[in-house]
């Protein structure tokens, strides 16, 4: 397939009613840039009735639009993955499916990109237009990403990417996937532009605050080791206090003749290291779990359908 400037990949899940303005308003916004484009819809599993109006729009513009229909909900970051391998823009642009990105402000990443010689620029919300709780979730998972990448660039799913850097992800296959950590491990080229943030069209986020949990665990896990170490030190702190604790008691009992009271202390000790044990068991069990699961070879998404142009990643991907 013939390269383009731009591939646009939007997840999709529950936003039949808004996918219609959507993609007006994509081919109202890359029209004027006069560049070559495609976009690149994935269904991950929509329960309502996104994959009959995808196929009703993708027969309306058939030189531009990608449809591409998963066998389940694999999350967000798979589905991504999915059009990142099917993309065959020389810029990459995800954006959500729900009208909070909006399309108008693709020319500033586009701009932003291309001018300041970067690889990776993410559009910064002026000023969002979420939930408390989703803003506090989406607060935790950018302070770990910064934590762990020392970068002081914060993650929105508004982005553009270089070609050369998409591909550096195609060699990662496992399920637990990270999109802007797999992008924060090949570059440190990476900035932000300013753009507006638009309330959601109708509906509600399909990300709760269990979801930004796991996502932010996916961080941890797949990109640190930052959880193991963590258990390490508080397991050698427990052990600091526990002896001094030890030596304390044993000069008073020297010195001052004292019989040393401990029910209380040694219930609350056993207690509290138990809780440190278990916590310990149970972050090497989500490490060893996981990597069980990649073991087996869980899949990071697979595809029942597509409509539109197949680009060469994307075939030697489904061959394999």
């Amino acid at each position: 397939m013939a390269p383009l400037e731009l591939s646009i990949v939007v997840p999709v899940f529950r936003s039949a009613n808004t996918l219609p303005a959507l993609v007006r308003r994509l081919l109202a916004a890359l029209n004027g840039l006069g560049v070559t484009f495609e976009i690149i819809f994935v269904d991950d599993g929509s329960p309502d009735q996104a994959w009959p109006v995808l196929v009703g729009l993708q027969q309306q513009h058939r030189d531009h639009l990608v449809a591409v229909q998963l066998m389940r909900n694999y999350g967000q970051h798979n589905a991504i993955m999915c059009g990142f391998r099917r993309a065959r823009g020389r810029y990459v642009v995800t954006l959500d499916d729900d009208l909070q990105n909006p399309p108008e402000e693709i020319p500033k990443l586009y701009k932003a990109i291309r001018e300041r010689d970067l690889d990776l620029v993410y559009g910064k919300p002026d000023e969002k237009q979420h939930a408390g709780w989703r803003n506090a979730g989406s607060w935790m998972v950018n302070f770990f990403f910064r934590k762990v990448f020392r970068t002081p660039v914060s993650v929105t799913s508004f982005r553009i990417i270089r070609r050369e850097l998409v591909e550096c992800t195609f060699a990662y296959a496992l399920n637990f996937t990270f999109v802007d950590g797999l992008l924060a491990w090949n570059t440190q080229r990476i900035g932000a532009v300013e753009v507006e943030h638009h309330a959601r069209a109708e509906g509600r986020s399909s990300y709760s605050l269990a979801k930004l949990a796991t996502l932010g665990l996916n961080l941890f896990t797949n990109f640190s080791l930052w959880p193991l170490r963590t258990i390490s030190f508080c397991g050698l702190g427990s052990a600091g206090l526990g002896f001094f604790a030890a030596l304390y008691y044993l000069v008073k009992y020297l010195t001052d003749n004292i019989t040393v009271p401990g029910y209380a202390s040694l219930i609350v000790t056993i207690l509290f290291l138990g809780g440190v044990q278990l916590l310990a068991l149970g972050v090497m069990g989500e490490y060893l779990g996981r990597l069980h699961l990649n073991v087996n070879r869980k899949p990071q998404y697979v595809e029942r359908q597509a409509l539109g142009p197949i680009s060469n990643d994307a075939a030697g991907a489904q061959a394999a």
